[in-house]
């Protein structure tokens, strides 16, 4: 959890991207772009994208991240979330980060108020794309139709023989959102999360979301609105108080400098900032917070 105050500022811690066609447009765009949680080191994401290339060659395939950390669904969505808006409408998101692979969790296709597709899991991965893209629609994949021919026998690699299958055809414009299968209601199962508050005018609480790759800055949840709040601005460069605490137990406590960016603290030296979603964090300049 992360905890701000103007004087004591106190922070505790505890896919596929696919582009499909807009709708309304007759011609599919053809960008696939995937996000996992399988690295790089073994067969899985060359699987992944040697059926998507089977679908259609002129599929252009593009990668988000295969770092996840594994079964980390909330930093899948929190990831997810944070990279749709920057893709064009009716680019289709195939996320693959599945501990319960081979279990009754549906397999869905959820078409944003943005215009953009996420094939996924439901298992909580649409969590934070439900409440910022919002739901125009969710419908549950149809393995009869839309699973690889020939994977029936195999429970364990749903990424490449479901997701993968049914994401390129969806950007391929072999089938539309229809064609996915039958329509559900647009209620997405949702992990539960503090969300940030301000629990005075001097300070805000929130959640340490994950470590930031490769530079090791610490991600947290609390918006630039609710520092906002409490009258101070990184133009201003005044000192906070961070605490992290996990398992309610303090892990660190320091006043830290709340700067526009790294290069306002020495080299080595500890800052706060907020991150290109407007979203507060930590950094070492020229260092790793997380170490």
């Amino acid at each position: 959890m992360f905890r701000l105050k103007m004087f004591r500022l106190k922070v505790i811690a505890c896919c596929i991207f696919v582009n499909a066609c807009a709708a309304g447009t007759a011609e599919p765009s053809r960008l696939l772009v995937l996000m996992s949680d399988f690295g790089e080191s073994e067969r899985f994401v060359a699987s992944m994208k040697g059926v998507a290339v089977g679908v259609d060659t002129r599929i252009q395939i593009h990668d988000l991240t295969h770092q996840i950390e594994p079964f980390n669904i909330w930093q899948a969505s929190y990831v997810l979330a944070g990279a749709i808006d920057y893709w064009p409408e009716g680019t289709v998101f195939v996320c693959v980060v599945d501990p319960g692979v081979g279990t009754k969790r549906k397999s869905v296709v959820l078409r944003t108020r943005s215009g953009h597709y996420v094939v996924t899991p439901d298992n909580g991965t649409l969590t934070l794309i439900a409440e910022k893209q919002g739901i125009d629609g969710l419908r549950e994949i149809d393995e009869k139709v839309n699973r690889r021919p020939g994977s029936e026998a195999s429970h364990t690699f749903h990424g490449r023989d479901v997701y993968a299958f049914t994401g390129a055809r969806l950007a391929a414009g072999v089938i539309d959102f229809e064609g996915v299968g039958p329509p559900l209601d647009s209620t997405v199962l949702k992990f539960q999360y503090h969300r940030a508050q301000a629990v005075s005018d001097s300070m805000v609480i929130g959640n340490v979301t994950h470590v930031e790759k490769p530079f090791g800055n610490i991600v947290t949840y609390i918006p630039q609105s609710l520092v906002d709040e409490m009258g101070v601005s990184p133009r201003d460069q005044r000192k906070l108080v961070v605490e992290i605490a996990h398992a309610g137990l303090s892990v660190f406590a320091k006043n830290l400098p709340y700067v526009q960016s790294f290069g306002f603290v020495e080299m080595g030296e500890p800052l706060l900032y907020l991150d290109s979603e407007q979203i507060l964090g930590l950094a070492i300049n020229n260092g790793g917070f997380a170490g």
